[in-house]
Parts: structure tokens; sequence; C-alpha cells
């Protein structure tokens, strides 16, 4: 494996880390400041006038859509491998990657319909989500049933004549809250009787067709992570065109498979961006204040813990890359496994680094002043979103085993886990 970047991508590398230089950096205080005005007047639902402000910036500088490789509509697209570099630096202030249009749950969702939409449902939803006029949310998660197994899906996507009609509630609707969300991918069941993987199917729903209620938003640890949002939604004899359905019925749980391949590798790449950037709050921190005598960077348990943070950093970046070279080189069925491990791994070193930082700021790491609680809250998440770690540890163990009994790695079917 050649972890070498190409000296296109060391250019883009430097052009993004000055872009965070001259933009990001000094506007993450306003970024808060501007959201807790909005909460205060009343509505914190309003877009980011910061981000609107800094995404012509980045379109100018050749800092857009590097998330989806070989689409002919985003020919800048990078490989994995290639993007790794850069979506770890967008990892270090977590707001920052909706400037480069490379946000979750977009960039998901503009995956899939680059992959199976038709040509029609891609020129009316694909391209303005390229192009950063909206935004989109993903339908998957329900109330009522454990959604870390895919199949307990519920919702019903039922033909009547020339329309599918869409009933059910689905929660952890993330990027819903945004007034600029008009579209939704909705996973839901076409066939309750067929095959156990063939019951599901994917459908476009366009936000505002008649019968979509959103019933409420579900803070995460406190925050309600506005603009973007978190909602319950119901949806109530919703109809849609039959062509909103993406490659046919019961191709949900496969559209799923490769959906959410890109989704675990992307987070997992911010989630060393984070981890680095709270290594660096912790060591400055350390060396900042004196305890019983000495800097508190002269501590043995402060040094024993940024050992171990670095190392443990450098161990999941490689795990990421080596998953993203094999996405690249080999193909998400066959990387199944490395992302499997890598989606265990990066949530969870990150939270451990987080949470020593906090302990290096004392009080001050759990309040709003410093921005690790925050990041805390969102890394925890993650150990649950595309997946709880336990079902993500099932899938290796069995792809181990697998070794052991004359299995193919194809042969074993891997579970679409999606939520909490």
């Amino acid at each position: 494996m050649q972890f070498e970047y190409t000296p296109k991508v060391k250019e883009m590398q430097a052009k993004l880390l000055a872009f965070f230089d001259q933009y990001i950096y000094p506007n993450e205080k306003r970024f808060y400041e501007e959201i807790n005005a909005n909460r205060q007047a009343g509505n914190a639902w309003v877009p980011s006038k910061l981000i609107e402000e800094l995404k012509p910036k980045a379109r100018e500088a050749g800092l857009w859509n590097l998330f989806l490789p070989r689409s002919p509509r985003a020919p800048q697209g990078l490989s994995n491998l290639e993007y790794a570099t850069l979506c770890e630096i967008m990892g270090r202030v977590p707001w920052s990657a909706e400037v480069f249009n490379c946000a979750a749950p977009d960039t998901g969702n503009m995956e899939t319909l680059e992959r199976y939409a038709s040509e029609e449902l891609k020129d009316k939803w694909l391209e303005p989500l390229l192009a950063g006029e909206i935004r989109s949310a993903f339908l998957m998660t329900e109330p009522a049933v454990a959604s870390s197994d895919a199949t307990n899906i519920e919702c019903r996507i039922e033909r009547d004549g020339d329309h599918y009609v869409i009933n059910g509630t689905k929660w952890w609707s993330s990027g819903a809250g945004d007034p600029r969300c008009k579209v939704y991918i909705v996973m839901g069941k076409t066939d309750p009787n067929a095959g156990r993987h063939e019951q599901q199917s994917m459908i476009v729903v366009p936000a505002d067709t008649p019968g979509i209620t959103i019933k409420r938003f579900l803070p995460v640890f406190g925050y309600d992570d506005a603009p973007h949002g978190h909602m319950e939604i119901e949806l109530k004899n919703v109809r849609v065109p039959v062509s909103n359905i993406l490659l046919g019925e019961g191709r949900g749980f496969e559209i799923a498979q490769g959906r959410l391949g890109p989704g675990r590798i992307h987070h997992c790449m911010r989630s060393i961006g984070v981890a680095e950037r709270a290594l660096e709050l912790l060591c400055k921190r350390a060396l900042s204040r004196v305890a019983f005598g000495k800097p508190v960077a002269n501590q043995g348990v402060t040094q024993e813990r940024i050992a171990e943070a670095r190392c443990e950093i450098e161990m999941a970046r490689l795990l990421t890359l080596k998953a993203a070279y094999m996405m690249d080189t080999v193909g998400n069925k066959v990387a199944k496994a490395e992302i499997a491990m890598i989606k265990v791994v990066a949530p969870n070193v990150a939270l451990k680094v987080i949470d020593w930082a906090i302990q290096v700021h004392g009080a001050a790491g759990v309040s709003s002043d410093f921005p690790l609680a925050n990041w805390w809250a969102h890394q925890r998440t993650l150990r649950l979103a595309d997946g709880p770690d336990e079902v993500h540890r099932n899938a290796i163990a069995k792809l181990e085993l697998a070794k052991h009994m004359g299995l193919k790695p194809e042969d074993v079917k891997m579970p679409v886990a999606r939520g909490f």
C-alpha cells in the first residue's frame, strides 16, 4: 500500500490549510455567536450567514465537492484515499465541512443519487445539492424498532397506480431541521413477504410533499445542533411518483450497503481531525497551567496520556487510510472488514483524547468556553450513528471466523445498521 499523496493532493492540502487559517479558525467564535443569537431571537433554525459567505470562496479556491469520486457531474471529486487528508482537516472544525459542500448527510445522499438515481432525479435533486443550493436528509432510523438491524424497518412504501404511498415515522433524521432541506431519501418496506434483505426499498421524497409532519427536534446531550437538527418525522399517506424509486423495489438494502460505506469512513476521517485538535488543546492547556508546584505538562499522568493519544491517533489514521485505499482498489464489499474496524476505532479514539483534554482543562473543559464538550457529544453519537459499535464488532468477528470455516469474505452477509 502506497499512502504517499500526489502533488495535486498536496497542493489541495496546502490550499485547505491556508483556507482554514484565513477563514475558518478566525470565525469559530462568530459561528456559534450567530447560532446563539438566532436561538435567543426565537428561531434557531436559520441558516448560517457565515457559511453562505464562505461557500463562494471555497468554490473559487477549488475546494468544492471533493468527496464524490468518479462522477461526471463533479469532476473535481477525489478518490477515498485522496480525500482522507482533506476530510481530516475539515474534521478539526465540525461545522466547516458544509463550507466545502462536504457535509453529512448531503454527501451520502449525493453519492446515493449519483450511483442509483435516474437522470431525471439527478437533474432535479443532485444538481442543486452539488451546487450547495439546497440540503437533504436521510430517513431510515425509526423509534418503534431497533434500527441497528435495518431489516426491522416498519415504514411502508406501497404501490398505488402511478404513485407510491408512504406511511411511517422516522427519527434522528439529521439535517431535516434546516429550512434549506428540500429532499429526503426514505427507506421503507415495499414487500414484507419477500426475502429478509429484499423487503426494503429507497425512494426520493420532496420535503414539501403533503402528509409530511416534523413532529419535534431531538437534542443530543442537550445540544440542538441548529440549524442542522435531528428530527422526528411522520409520513402519513405521502404520495410520490413511481419514478422516484431508486433502482426498483427490493433494492433498498443493496443501496444502503453502498451508501453507508463512504459515509462511515468520512465520519472516521473527521474523527481523526477532531482528535488531533483535542490533543493540541490538551498540550497547550497543560503547558499553560501550574498545579502542585509544576506545569501540568510535567505531571507524569499527563505525559502518559499525551503519548498514548499520539500513538492511538496514528494507529487510527493508518487504519483509515488502509480502508480508504482498499475501497478505491478492491471495492467496498472487499473492504467491509476494514470499514467496520475503523468505524469502531476512530470514534472511540477521538472520545478518549477529547476526554483527556477535558480533564486537563478542568471545569472549563465541560463549559461552553471551549469546544471540547460539544465535540465529545458529537463523537459519542458516532458510536451509534451508521451502526452501533456492537453491530460492527459482530460483523468483524463473523469475517474473522469465516477464514477458519472455508468461507470467502463475500459470502458473509454484512448488516445494514443506521442508527440509534
